[in-house]
């Protein structure tokens, strides 16, 4: 019970508009916080961002770019977001390395309309890279339905995209499913959302296990899973089980772990987000630290 409360506490503060308005109006606290963030933050302008997936990229590293923002729905917003992905995107061609973009769907106007978000993606695809996928990120369970439908259909349409899928929602296996039916690759993630029992296994072992069998559902499918967690023996005896298997980790979390994986052969991708909105992100990672 006190594991769950704190859990859902550090949530709260790491997901509070009123907390992080607080901490960036005193400029010591937001100097702080800030700094602290730096080894999880890929930087705060495109341009510090690849030196950075550069740099990962010397080290043998695929890596994932992200453009920080989630829950768009004003259209000004939104058509600043299309442009920051769009020169994101283009920039990618400059790079020397295996860089995949990372999107949002609602940070592209998903709660907008599936519609309004497959166009402004679509308009990422025309600078995207031949060489280079879309990753699609997970979100809360409520929108999880118009994230398969929009992955699919891009999928449908020959755009080179990958899922993300959350292992402790019930619905996962079938979305698992449908996404093999469409040969769409998967990244599979244990869950970061406070979710109800009705919808989501619970945090701990439940959602580990239903972890092991979705990666199995996908490996039994004929495709190579996208391990994307920190957590060893999990990763160790899914890698051990599932030849072919891949490793994503995020940056500044456990880098010596991807370092070595990457010296046994095992092809690890880093998502490296980057842009102003850092803040909300580094307290999931502080809440994460303490076990949440």
């Amino acid at each position: 019970m006190i594991a769950s409360l704190t859990r859902r506490a550090l949530y709260a503060l790491a997901t509070s508009t009123e907390v992080e308005s607080v901490v960036r109006a005193i400029p010591p606290a937001q100097d702080l916080a800030q700094n602290a963030a730096r080894r999880y933050v890929a930087g705060t302008t495109l341009d510090e961002a690849l030196e950075t997936v550069r740099r990962l990229i010397g080290d043998g590293l695929a890596v994932s770019l992200d453009l920080f923002g989630e829950g768009a729905a004003d259209e000004e917003a939104l058509a600043a977001t299309v442009r920051g992905y769009r020169e994101a995107a283009a920039a990618l061609a400059d790079v020397d390395g295996d860089v995949y973009l990372e999107i949002v769907p609602s940070h592209l106007g998903l709660d907008l309309g599936l519609d309004v978000c497959r166009g402004h993606v679509e308009q990422l695809l025309e600078v995207l890279p031949a060489n280079s996928r879309l990753e699609i990120s997970a979100e809360e369970s409520h929108r999880t339905p118009h994230i398969m439908d929009l992955t699919v259909a891009l999928a449908e349409a020959g755009a080179p995209v990958l899922a993300t899928v959350q292992a402790n929602l019930r619905r996962s296996p079938g979305d698992v499913d449908r996404l093999l039916a469409a040969e769409v690759p998967v990244r599979l993630v244990k869950g970061a959302y406070l979710e109800s029992a009705e919808v989501a296994h619970a945090w701990g072992e439940p959602a580990t296990v239903a972890y092991v069998k979705l990666a199995h559902q996908v490996h039994a499918g004929g495709a190579a899973p996208v391990l994307a967690t920190h957590d060893r023996v999990l990763r160790e005896a899914l890698l051990e089980a599932l030849p072919g298997a891949g490793v994503e980790m995020l940056l500044g979390v456990r880098e010596d772990d991807a370092r070595e994986l990457v010296a046994r052969g095992v092809p690890v991708r880093i998502y490296a987000p980057y842009g102003d909105s850092w803040f909300r992100y580094w307290m999931r990672r502080v809440a994460e630290s303490q076990g949440a």
